[in-house]
């Protein structure tokens, strides 16, 4: 057995099972024992590192478990970055090998040599090279236990002589060695009974309570859903939470934020007090003011706390376990009237969101194919989204039950995660549908070259259906309204305009299915024939980029920002101002909604 080997099963040992990754010769020796280990770990071949670190990151979200990617020295290590920071910075547990230049050429501006300590240092928690053979099973045990702890991203670096040399499975017992242990455990965090009473008191006293949830309440959602009940709370989510609690319950009034619901927006407005769990929500203006309401908030993490919002209390611990044991001090509050106001809302709003859906422009509605969409999604499908106007209509218009899905890229928001993250589900749960929603942007910059990615592996799947909806408008249309909107500024052509591109067509040439969506009354029964599919799908919708952008309340300064740009001479102003108006007058005229 050589190091390489002793590698690969030392990953094995911890309960890894699939690793993303891309060859390269400094990563030889590697891919080697991967031959010899059999089917133990599996290695998949994505299109590009950046990628690997992607399905890395969503293997861990999806699962609960820590993902792991594999590349090569130098450009390898460089590529793997941005997927890596996706997970640093949604706190995703994930452990990247890598390739080294040689011990005997590093130092010598050798090919491909980088200096990956400090490359690495700043996306991770903890990075070391192994430097001989005998270190590196302490390296990879620490590595692991501290990505699974902390919920980080850690790096073993690993130069190509020491892959072929002759591995040390037991350190012998002397001065200097180490003889370190597989395994990890998860202990119980809560806060002490003194902060959990004080908890208590703050929410008791409340009249109209307000709990907002992340992805760190994934494994709390009786438990919320009970605090919720007892408080006569409503509930509102952040984009990484949007699976969290289920959207058939009347008092979740759905995500908070730009790409909010006004609900959520309107119950933040209103409440005297707000309970924050597992989130760190970053847009404060959509939080209560300032002196507004009192505040609490529950983190595993403390540095995570008391930074959004003024918080009177930080609770240190376990979603799931603080709330449990927060649950029996709480008293029953047994007042209807701020539920009903937060369920009337949210029934007018919903009544609203319809009557845009079904605004007819020069192409599709994105916002039609959306709620087409949600009238027909399985019980246990699995949706992924992107950064672009594709995420707009997933965090308003997809509504979640119990047993679904979703992620995304959160807190660094990068374009080009939808479609690895989708791949990455399914390889975790290949018996459920998965859903990309992406845009041509996303689609263009990584999307197609992966669509062979799964051209290569969809056959070993039970369930072949892996679907990736592109909001096709030739338009980076997500940066195109926020300069409109946030800076007043116009369409700027050269920099927003895509290369037209037939992702349906593509699909079909490489043995996928392609569907292209050109007209309103196309878009059910596409999503009829994409469920019904017998191989993945590429859902081609050609939809109209001047269905406006608007956050759940535009502010005076952005309505002057928008008309700001359009007097600059947009482009787009004659269809944008029409567009809107439409829009407007949809939700003026009556179409059942309760007012």
């Amino acid at each position: 057995m050589n190091t390489s080997d002793f590698l690969l099963e030392r990953l094995i040992a911890w309960g890894f099972r699939r690793v993303y990754g891309y060859p390269g010769d400094g990563i030889n020796g590697i891919l080697g024992g991967f031959d010899r280990i059999g089917d133990k770990l599996e290695f998949i071949q994505v299109r590009h590192e950046e990628m690997a670190a992607f399905m890395a990151c969503a293997h861990a979200k999806f699962t609960g478990e820590v993902g792991l990617c594999l590349a090569t020295s130098g450009p390898g290590a460089v590529h793997l970055l941005n997927g890596l920071y996706d997970a640093k910075m949604d706190h995703t547990p994930v452990v990247a090998i890598v390739g080294q230049a040689a011990t005997t050429a590093l130092g010598s501006s050798y090919q491909q040599e980088v200096d990956l300590q400090v490359l690495l240092q700043d996306v991770t928690e903890y990075v070391y090279t192994v430097s001989n053979p005998t270190a590196l099973r302490h390296i990879v045990d620490r590595a692991v236990r501290t990505a699974a702890a902390f919920r980080a991203v850690t790096c073993v670096i690993v130069p190509k002589d020491v892959q072929e040399q002759k591995a040390v499975q037991k350190p012998p017992r002397t001065h200097n060695m180490m003889h370190s242990s597989v395994g990890y455990s998860a202990p119980i965090v809560i806060p002490t009974q003194a902060d959990l009473q004080h908890a208590a008191d703050i929410l008791n006293a409340g009249k109209r309570v307000a709990i907002m949830v992340g992805q760190g309440a994934a494994n709390a959602t009786d438990e919320v859903l009970a605090v919720a009940d007892r408080l006569g709370a409503g509930i509102a989510k952040a984009l990484l939470g949007k699976y969290v609690v289920p959207d058939d319950l009347p008092y979740v009034t759905g995500t908070l934020g730009l790409l909010g619901t006004r609900p959520s927006s309107d119950m933040m407005n209103e409440c005297d007090t707000l309970l924050m769990v597992g989130t760190s929500y970053p847009y404060s203006e959509f939080l209560p003011k300032e002196g507004q309401a009192r505040g609490i908030q529950i983190d595993i993490d403390a540095r995570n706390v008391g930074l959004r919002f003024p918080t009177e209390l930080n609770l240190i611990g376990d979603s799931r376990d603080t709330l449990a044991a927060l649950l029996p001090l709480l008293r029953p509050n047994t007042a209807a009237e701020w539920r009903e106001r937060i369920a009337k809302n949210r029934k007018s709003w919903q009544a609203d969101e319809e009557a845009r859906c079904h605004v007819t422009g020069d192409q599709i509605n994105p916002q039609l194919v959306f709620w087409e969409l949600n009238e027909r999604l399985p019980d246990d499908a699995i949706i992924t989204s992107d950064a672009g106007t594709a995420t707009n209509w997933f965090a308003r218009n997809i509504h979640m039950r119990r047993g679904m899905k979703s992620s995304l890229s959160g807190g660094l928001a990068t374009m080009g995660s939808a479609v690895p993250y989708a791949i990455a589900a399914k390889f975790a749960f290949p018996e459920r549908v998965v859903i990309a929603c992406t845009g041509d942007g996303a689609m263009q910059m990584n999307g197609n070259a992966e669509m062979l990615t799964v051209a290569k592996y969809w056959k070993r799947w039970p369930d072949p259906r892996l679907i990736f909806l592109v909001l096709n408008n030739s338009d980076l249309n997500q940066v195109t309204w926020e300069m409109r909107i946030e800076s007043g500024n116009a369409k700027y052509d050269p920099s927003q305009d895509l290369p037209t591109f037939n992702y349906a067509e593509y699909a079909n040439q490489i043995g996928l299915l392609g569907l292209r969506v050109e007209r309103s009354e196309e878009v059910g029964p596409a999503w009829d024939r994409a469920l019904r599919s017998d191989r993945p799908v590429v859902f081609d919708a050609v939809v109209d980029p001047n269905i406006s952008q608007l956050p759940p309340h535009i502010t005076l300064q952005e309505a002057h920002n928008l008309f700001s740009a359009f007097a600059k001479g947009d482009s787009d102003t004659a269809e944008a101002i029409k567009q809107s108006m439409k829009e407007v007058f949809a939700t003026v005229v009556p179409h059942g909604s309760e007012k």
